[in-house]
């Protein structure tokens, strides 16, 4: 099936890299040259994302990731997620008038994660060492990168929060007050410190072999001088956030020393012979697997691609996956989740016979096998004045987008032997948190996404995961390896990722044709960021559907919102051919900056 493209498909035998910026594509395309798997080169391209996208993601944040390993044959969940503070309670906030988890400051910090979660991957299916992997990012740090659009417009935006309320951050940021231009090249000599103190550490370890040397690394970061300043830092340094307050932090070195970053099963789906593998419900992930089943009872290439019946029950799904987020998913050693009701053909079945020839305007979560939670009714508008009542906004502020659909980014890698990795590192931005001075990084906000109702899942608790709307893809056939996926953009990262990933599987589309298609999401359901807002039946639509289909899709219910033609996501894969030993892979032509490479 034939469209516009704006990009070649890479097409490699060795080795495909794509990243969300072309820089980090490249040290993920050198650690391979130099002889690391895919593990190794989706290490050292998260590293220089940090470091390279700072208004999207830092060290600080989050990273959560799926890996096939060619040697055990097997994909894998890592968690990248940290936990919440063992101080940080829902009593805690009843008692300092917190009705409603900002989204910015230090409250909703928990545990930095990507450096623990990189050291696991590296240590059990790597080949490199933690210096070897972190080099191309200390390289840039040092000698520096050329400031792009994306990253001058977050300063531009955010400058006077930086110079008035975060002036560590104005220091590497804006130093002298001055933002720097497009082109200028732009040095952070104390996170590449940072990531010098891990290298010493590991080297320091060499001789007690890998494993040992790698997690001397990793306590360098959660056990050492780095968590004693960052604790001391945000303790000392109380910060104003969106309550209208200032409150220090309460993340503890104890909270940093004792977290470890998980390798658990998958959260997997059959779909038209392949296995499709999300990670477990401290993600969003499953939301993916839920909205696919409900498709999966559609002839959908017979609804044609992008025609009106096939986006009117993409989007219908879509809000039933959504609703079902909402009402079960949470930290599954804290939660009970039923994942397997939520993906059983019955349930399935039930939830599809909901879908109309018109739009929904209801919040409908199912029943999983007790009922219908009682807190998961939504009063929608309701629900949206006190949340702007509590966050200070004006009811005019209902305005306001769905939050976040531009944060974060993204990274995939898939080498010879079918070694894959899908990757979506995220928080820690520099917008929501003061850089701590010396480090270099700031730490992330996904605390935020905390509910407040003790009642249900997801509620805040000591020591757990916030669900995360971070969610990469991969996918095997035959237990063998396929594809791997993902993009940045918060709620709206499993929507556009189902319609690249059914644009390729079922419309037969190759992989930048299915990346550049438009895209469309659901903002029907509540945000997962503060402060959680949500406007039942609107669509918003890149400008690219035909207009035919838009009126129609309006003539049904849909309050279709037309945004610009290339606003939704970054999105990026890489498909395994084994049989033909052949590597492609594509990323989204959207903000300008993501690429990929292979040979």
């Amino acid at each position: 099936m034939a469209s516009f493209t704006t990009r070649p498909v890479i097409m490699g035998r060795r080795g495909v890299v794509t990243s969300g910026h072309y820089l980090a594509t490249a040290a993920g395309f050198r650690i391979m040259e130099q002889g690391g798997n895919a593990v190794d080169a989706a290490a050292a391209m998260g590293f220089c994302l940090n470091l390279l996208e700072p208004q999207s993601n830092g060290i600080g944040g989050e990273v959560p990731a799926l890996l096939y390993s060619a040697r055990e044959q097997k994909a894998f969940a890592l968690c990248g997620m940290g936990w919440s503070p063992k101080a940080f309670t829902i009593a805690w906030c009843h008692d300092h008038g917190i009705d409603l988890i900002p989204g910015d400051g230090y409250l909703p910090a928990c545990v930095p994660a990507a450096v623990d979660t990189w050291a696991a991957a590296l240590s059990r299916f790597g080949t490199m060492t933690f210096g070897q992997v972190l080099q191309p990012a200390i390289e840039l740090a040092e000698n520096g990168f050329a400031v792009y659009e994306g990253l001058r417009n977050n300063l531009v935006t955010n400058v006077k929060k930086y110079l008035t309320r975060y002036p560590t951050t104005a220091e590497v940021y804006c130093p002298g007050g001055r933002i720097p231009d497009i082109g200028d090249l732009w040095r952070n000599p104390d996170w590449a410190d940072t990531l010098k103190t891990l290298c010493k550490a590991e080297a320091a370890a060499r001789h007690k072999g890998r494993a040992a040397a790698i997690e001397a690394a990793r306590d360098a970061f959660y056990k050492g001088e780095i968590a004693e300043r960052v604790v001391r830092f945000i303790t000392d340094h109380p910060v104003e956030d969106a309550s209208g307050s200032a409150h220090a932090g309460l993340l503890s070195y104890e909270d940093m020393a004792e977290w470890h970053a998980g390798i658990e099963e998958t959260a997997s789906l059959k779909f038209r012979g392949l296995e499709v593998h999300k990670c477990p419900p401290w993600t969003q992930g499953p939301v993916f697997l839920q909205h696919l089943a409900l498709l999966d009872g559609y002839d959908l290439a017979a609804l044609g691609h992008n025609s009106a019946e096939y986006l009117h029950i993409l989007v219908e799904s879509a809000k039933l996956a959504f609703a079902d987020r909402e009402a079960y998913y949470g930290d599954p050693c804290v939660d009970q989740v039923p994942l397997e009701v939520l993906l059983s053909r019955a349930y399935t079945e039930r939830r599809r016979g909901l879908i109309g020839q018109t739009a929904s305007k209801e919040f409908r979560p199912g029943d999983a096998g007790k009922g219908v939670p009682s807190y998961a009714t939504f009063d929608v508008l309701g629900d949206n004045r006190r949340a702007l009542q509590v966050a200070g906004r004006d009811v005019s502020d209902l305005g306001l987008g769905h939050a976040h659909v531009g944060d974060t980014t993204h990274l995939d890698a898939v080498d010879r032997e079918g070694n894959m990795v899908a990757a979506t590192p995220s928080g820690g931005w520099i917008g929501d948190s003061p850089v701590v001075k010396g480090l270099g990084f700031c730490l992330g906000t996904r605390g935020q996404m905390f509910y407040l109702n003790p009642a249900r899942p997801n509620a805040l608790a000591p020591r757990k995961r916030p669900r995360a709307t971070l969610t990469p893809s991969l996918v095997t056939e035959d237990g063998k390896p396929f594809m791997v996926f993902g993009t940045p953009g918060g709620d709206g990262q499993d929507q556009w990722t189902l319609q690249f990933f059914l644009n390729h599987i079922v419309f037969q589309m190759n992989l930048q044709e299915a990346l550049d298609a438009p895209t469309l999401h659901s903002v029907h359901f509540p945000s997962s960021f503060y402060p959680r807002l949500a406007y039942p039946g609107r669509v918003d639509a890149e400008d690219g559907f035909p207009r035919e289909v838009v009126a129609e899709l309006t003539r049904r219910g849909h309050e279709v919102k037309v945004i610009d033609r290339w606003s939704n996501g970054k999105a990026m894969g890489i498909r395994y051919d084994g049989q033909r030993g052949v590597i492609m892979g594509g990323v989204s032509p959207r903000r300008a900056i993501g690429y990929g490479l292979g040979w």
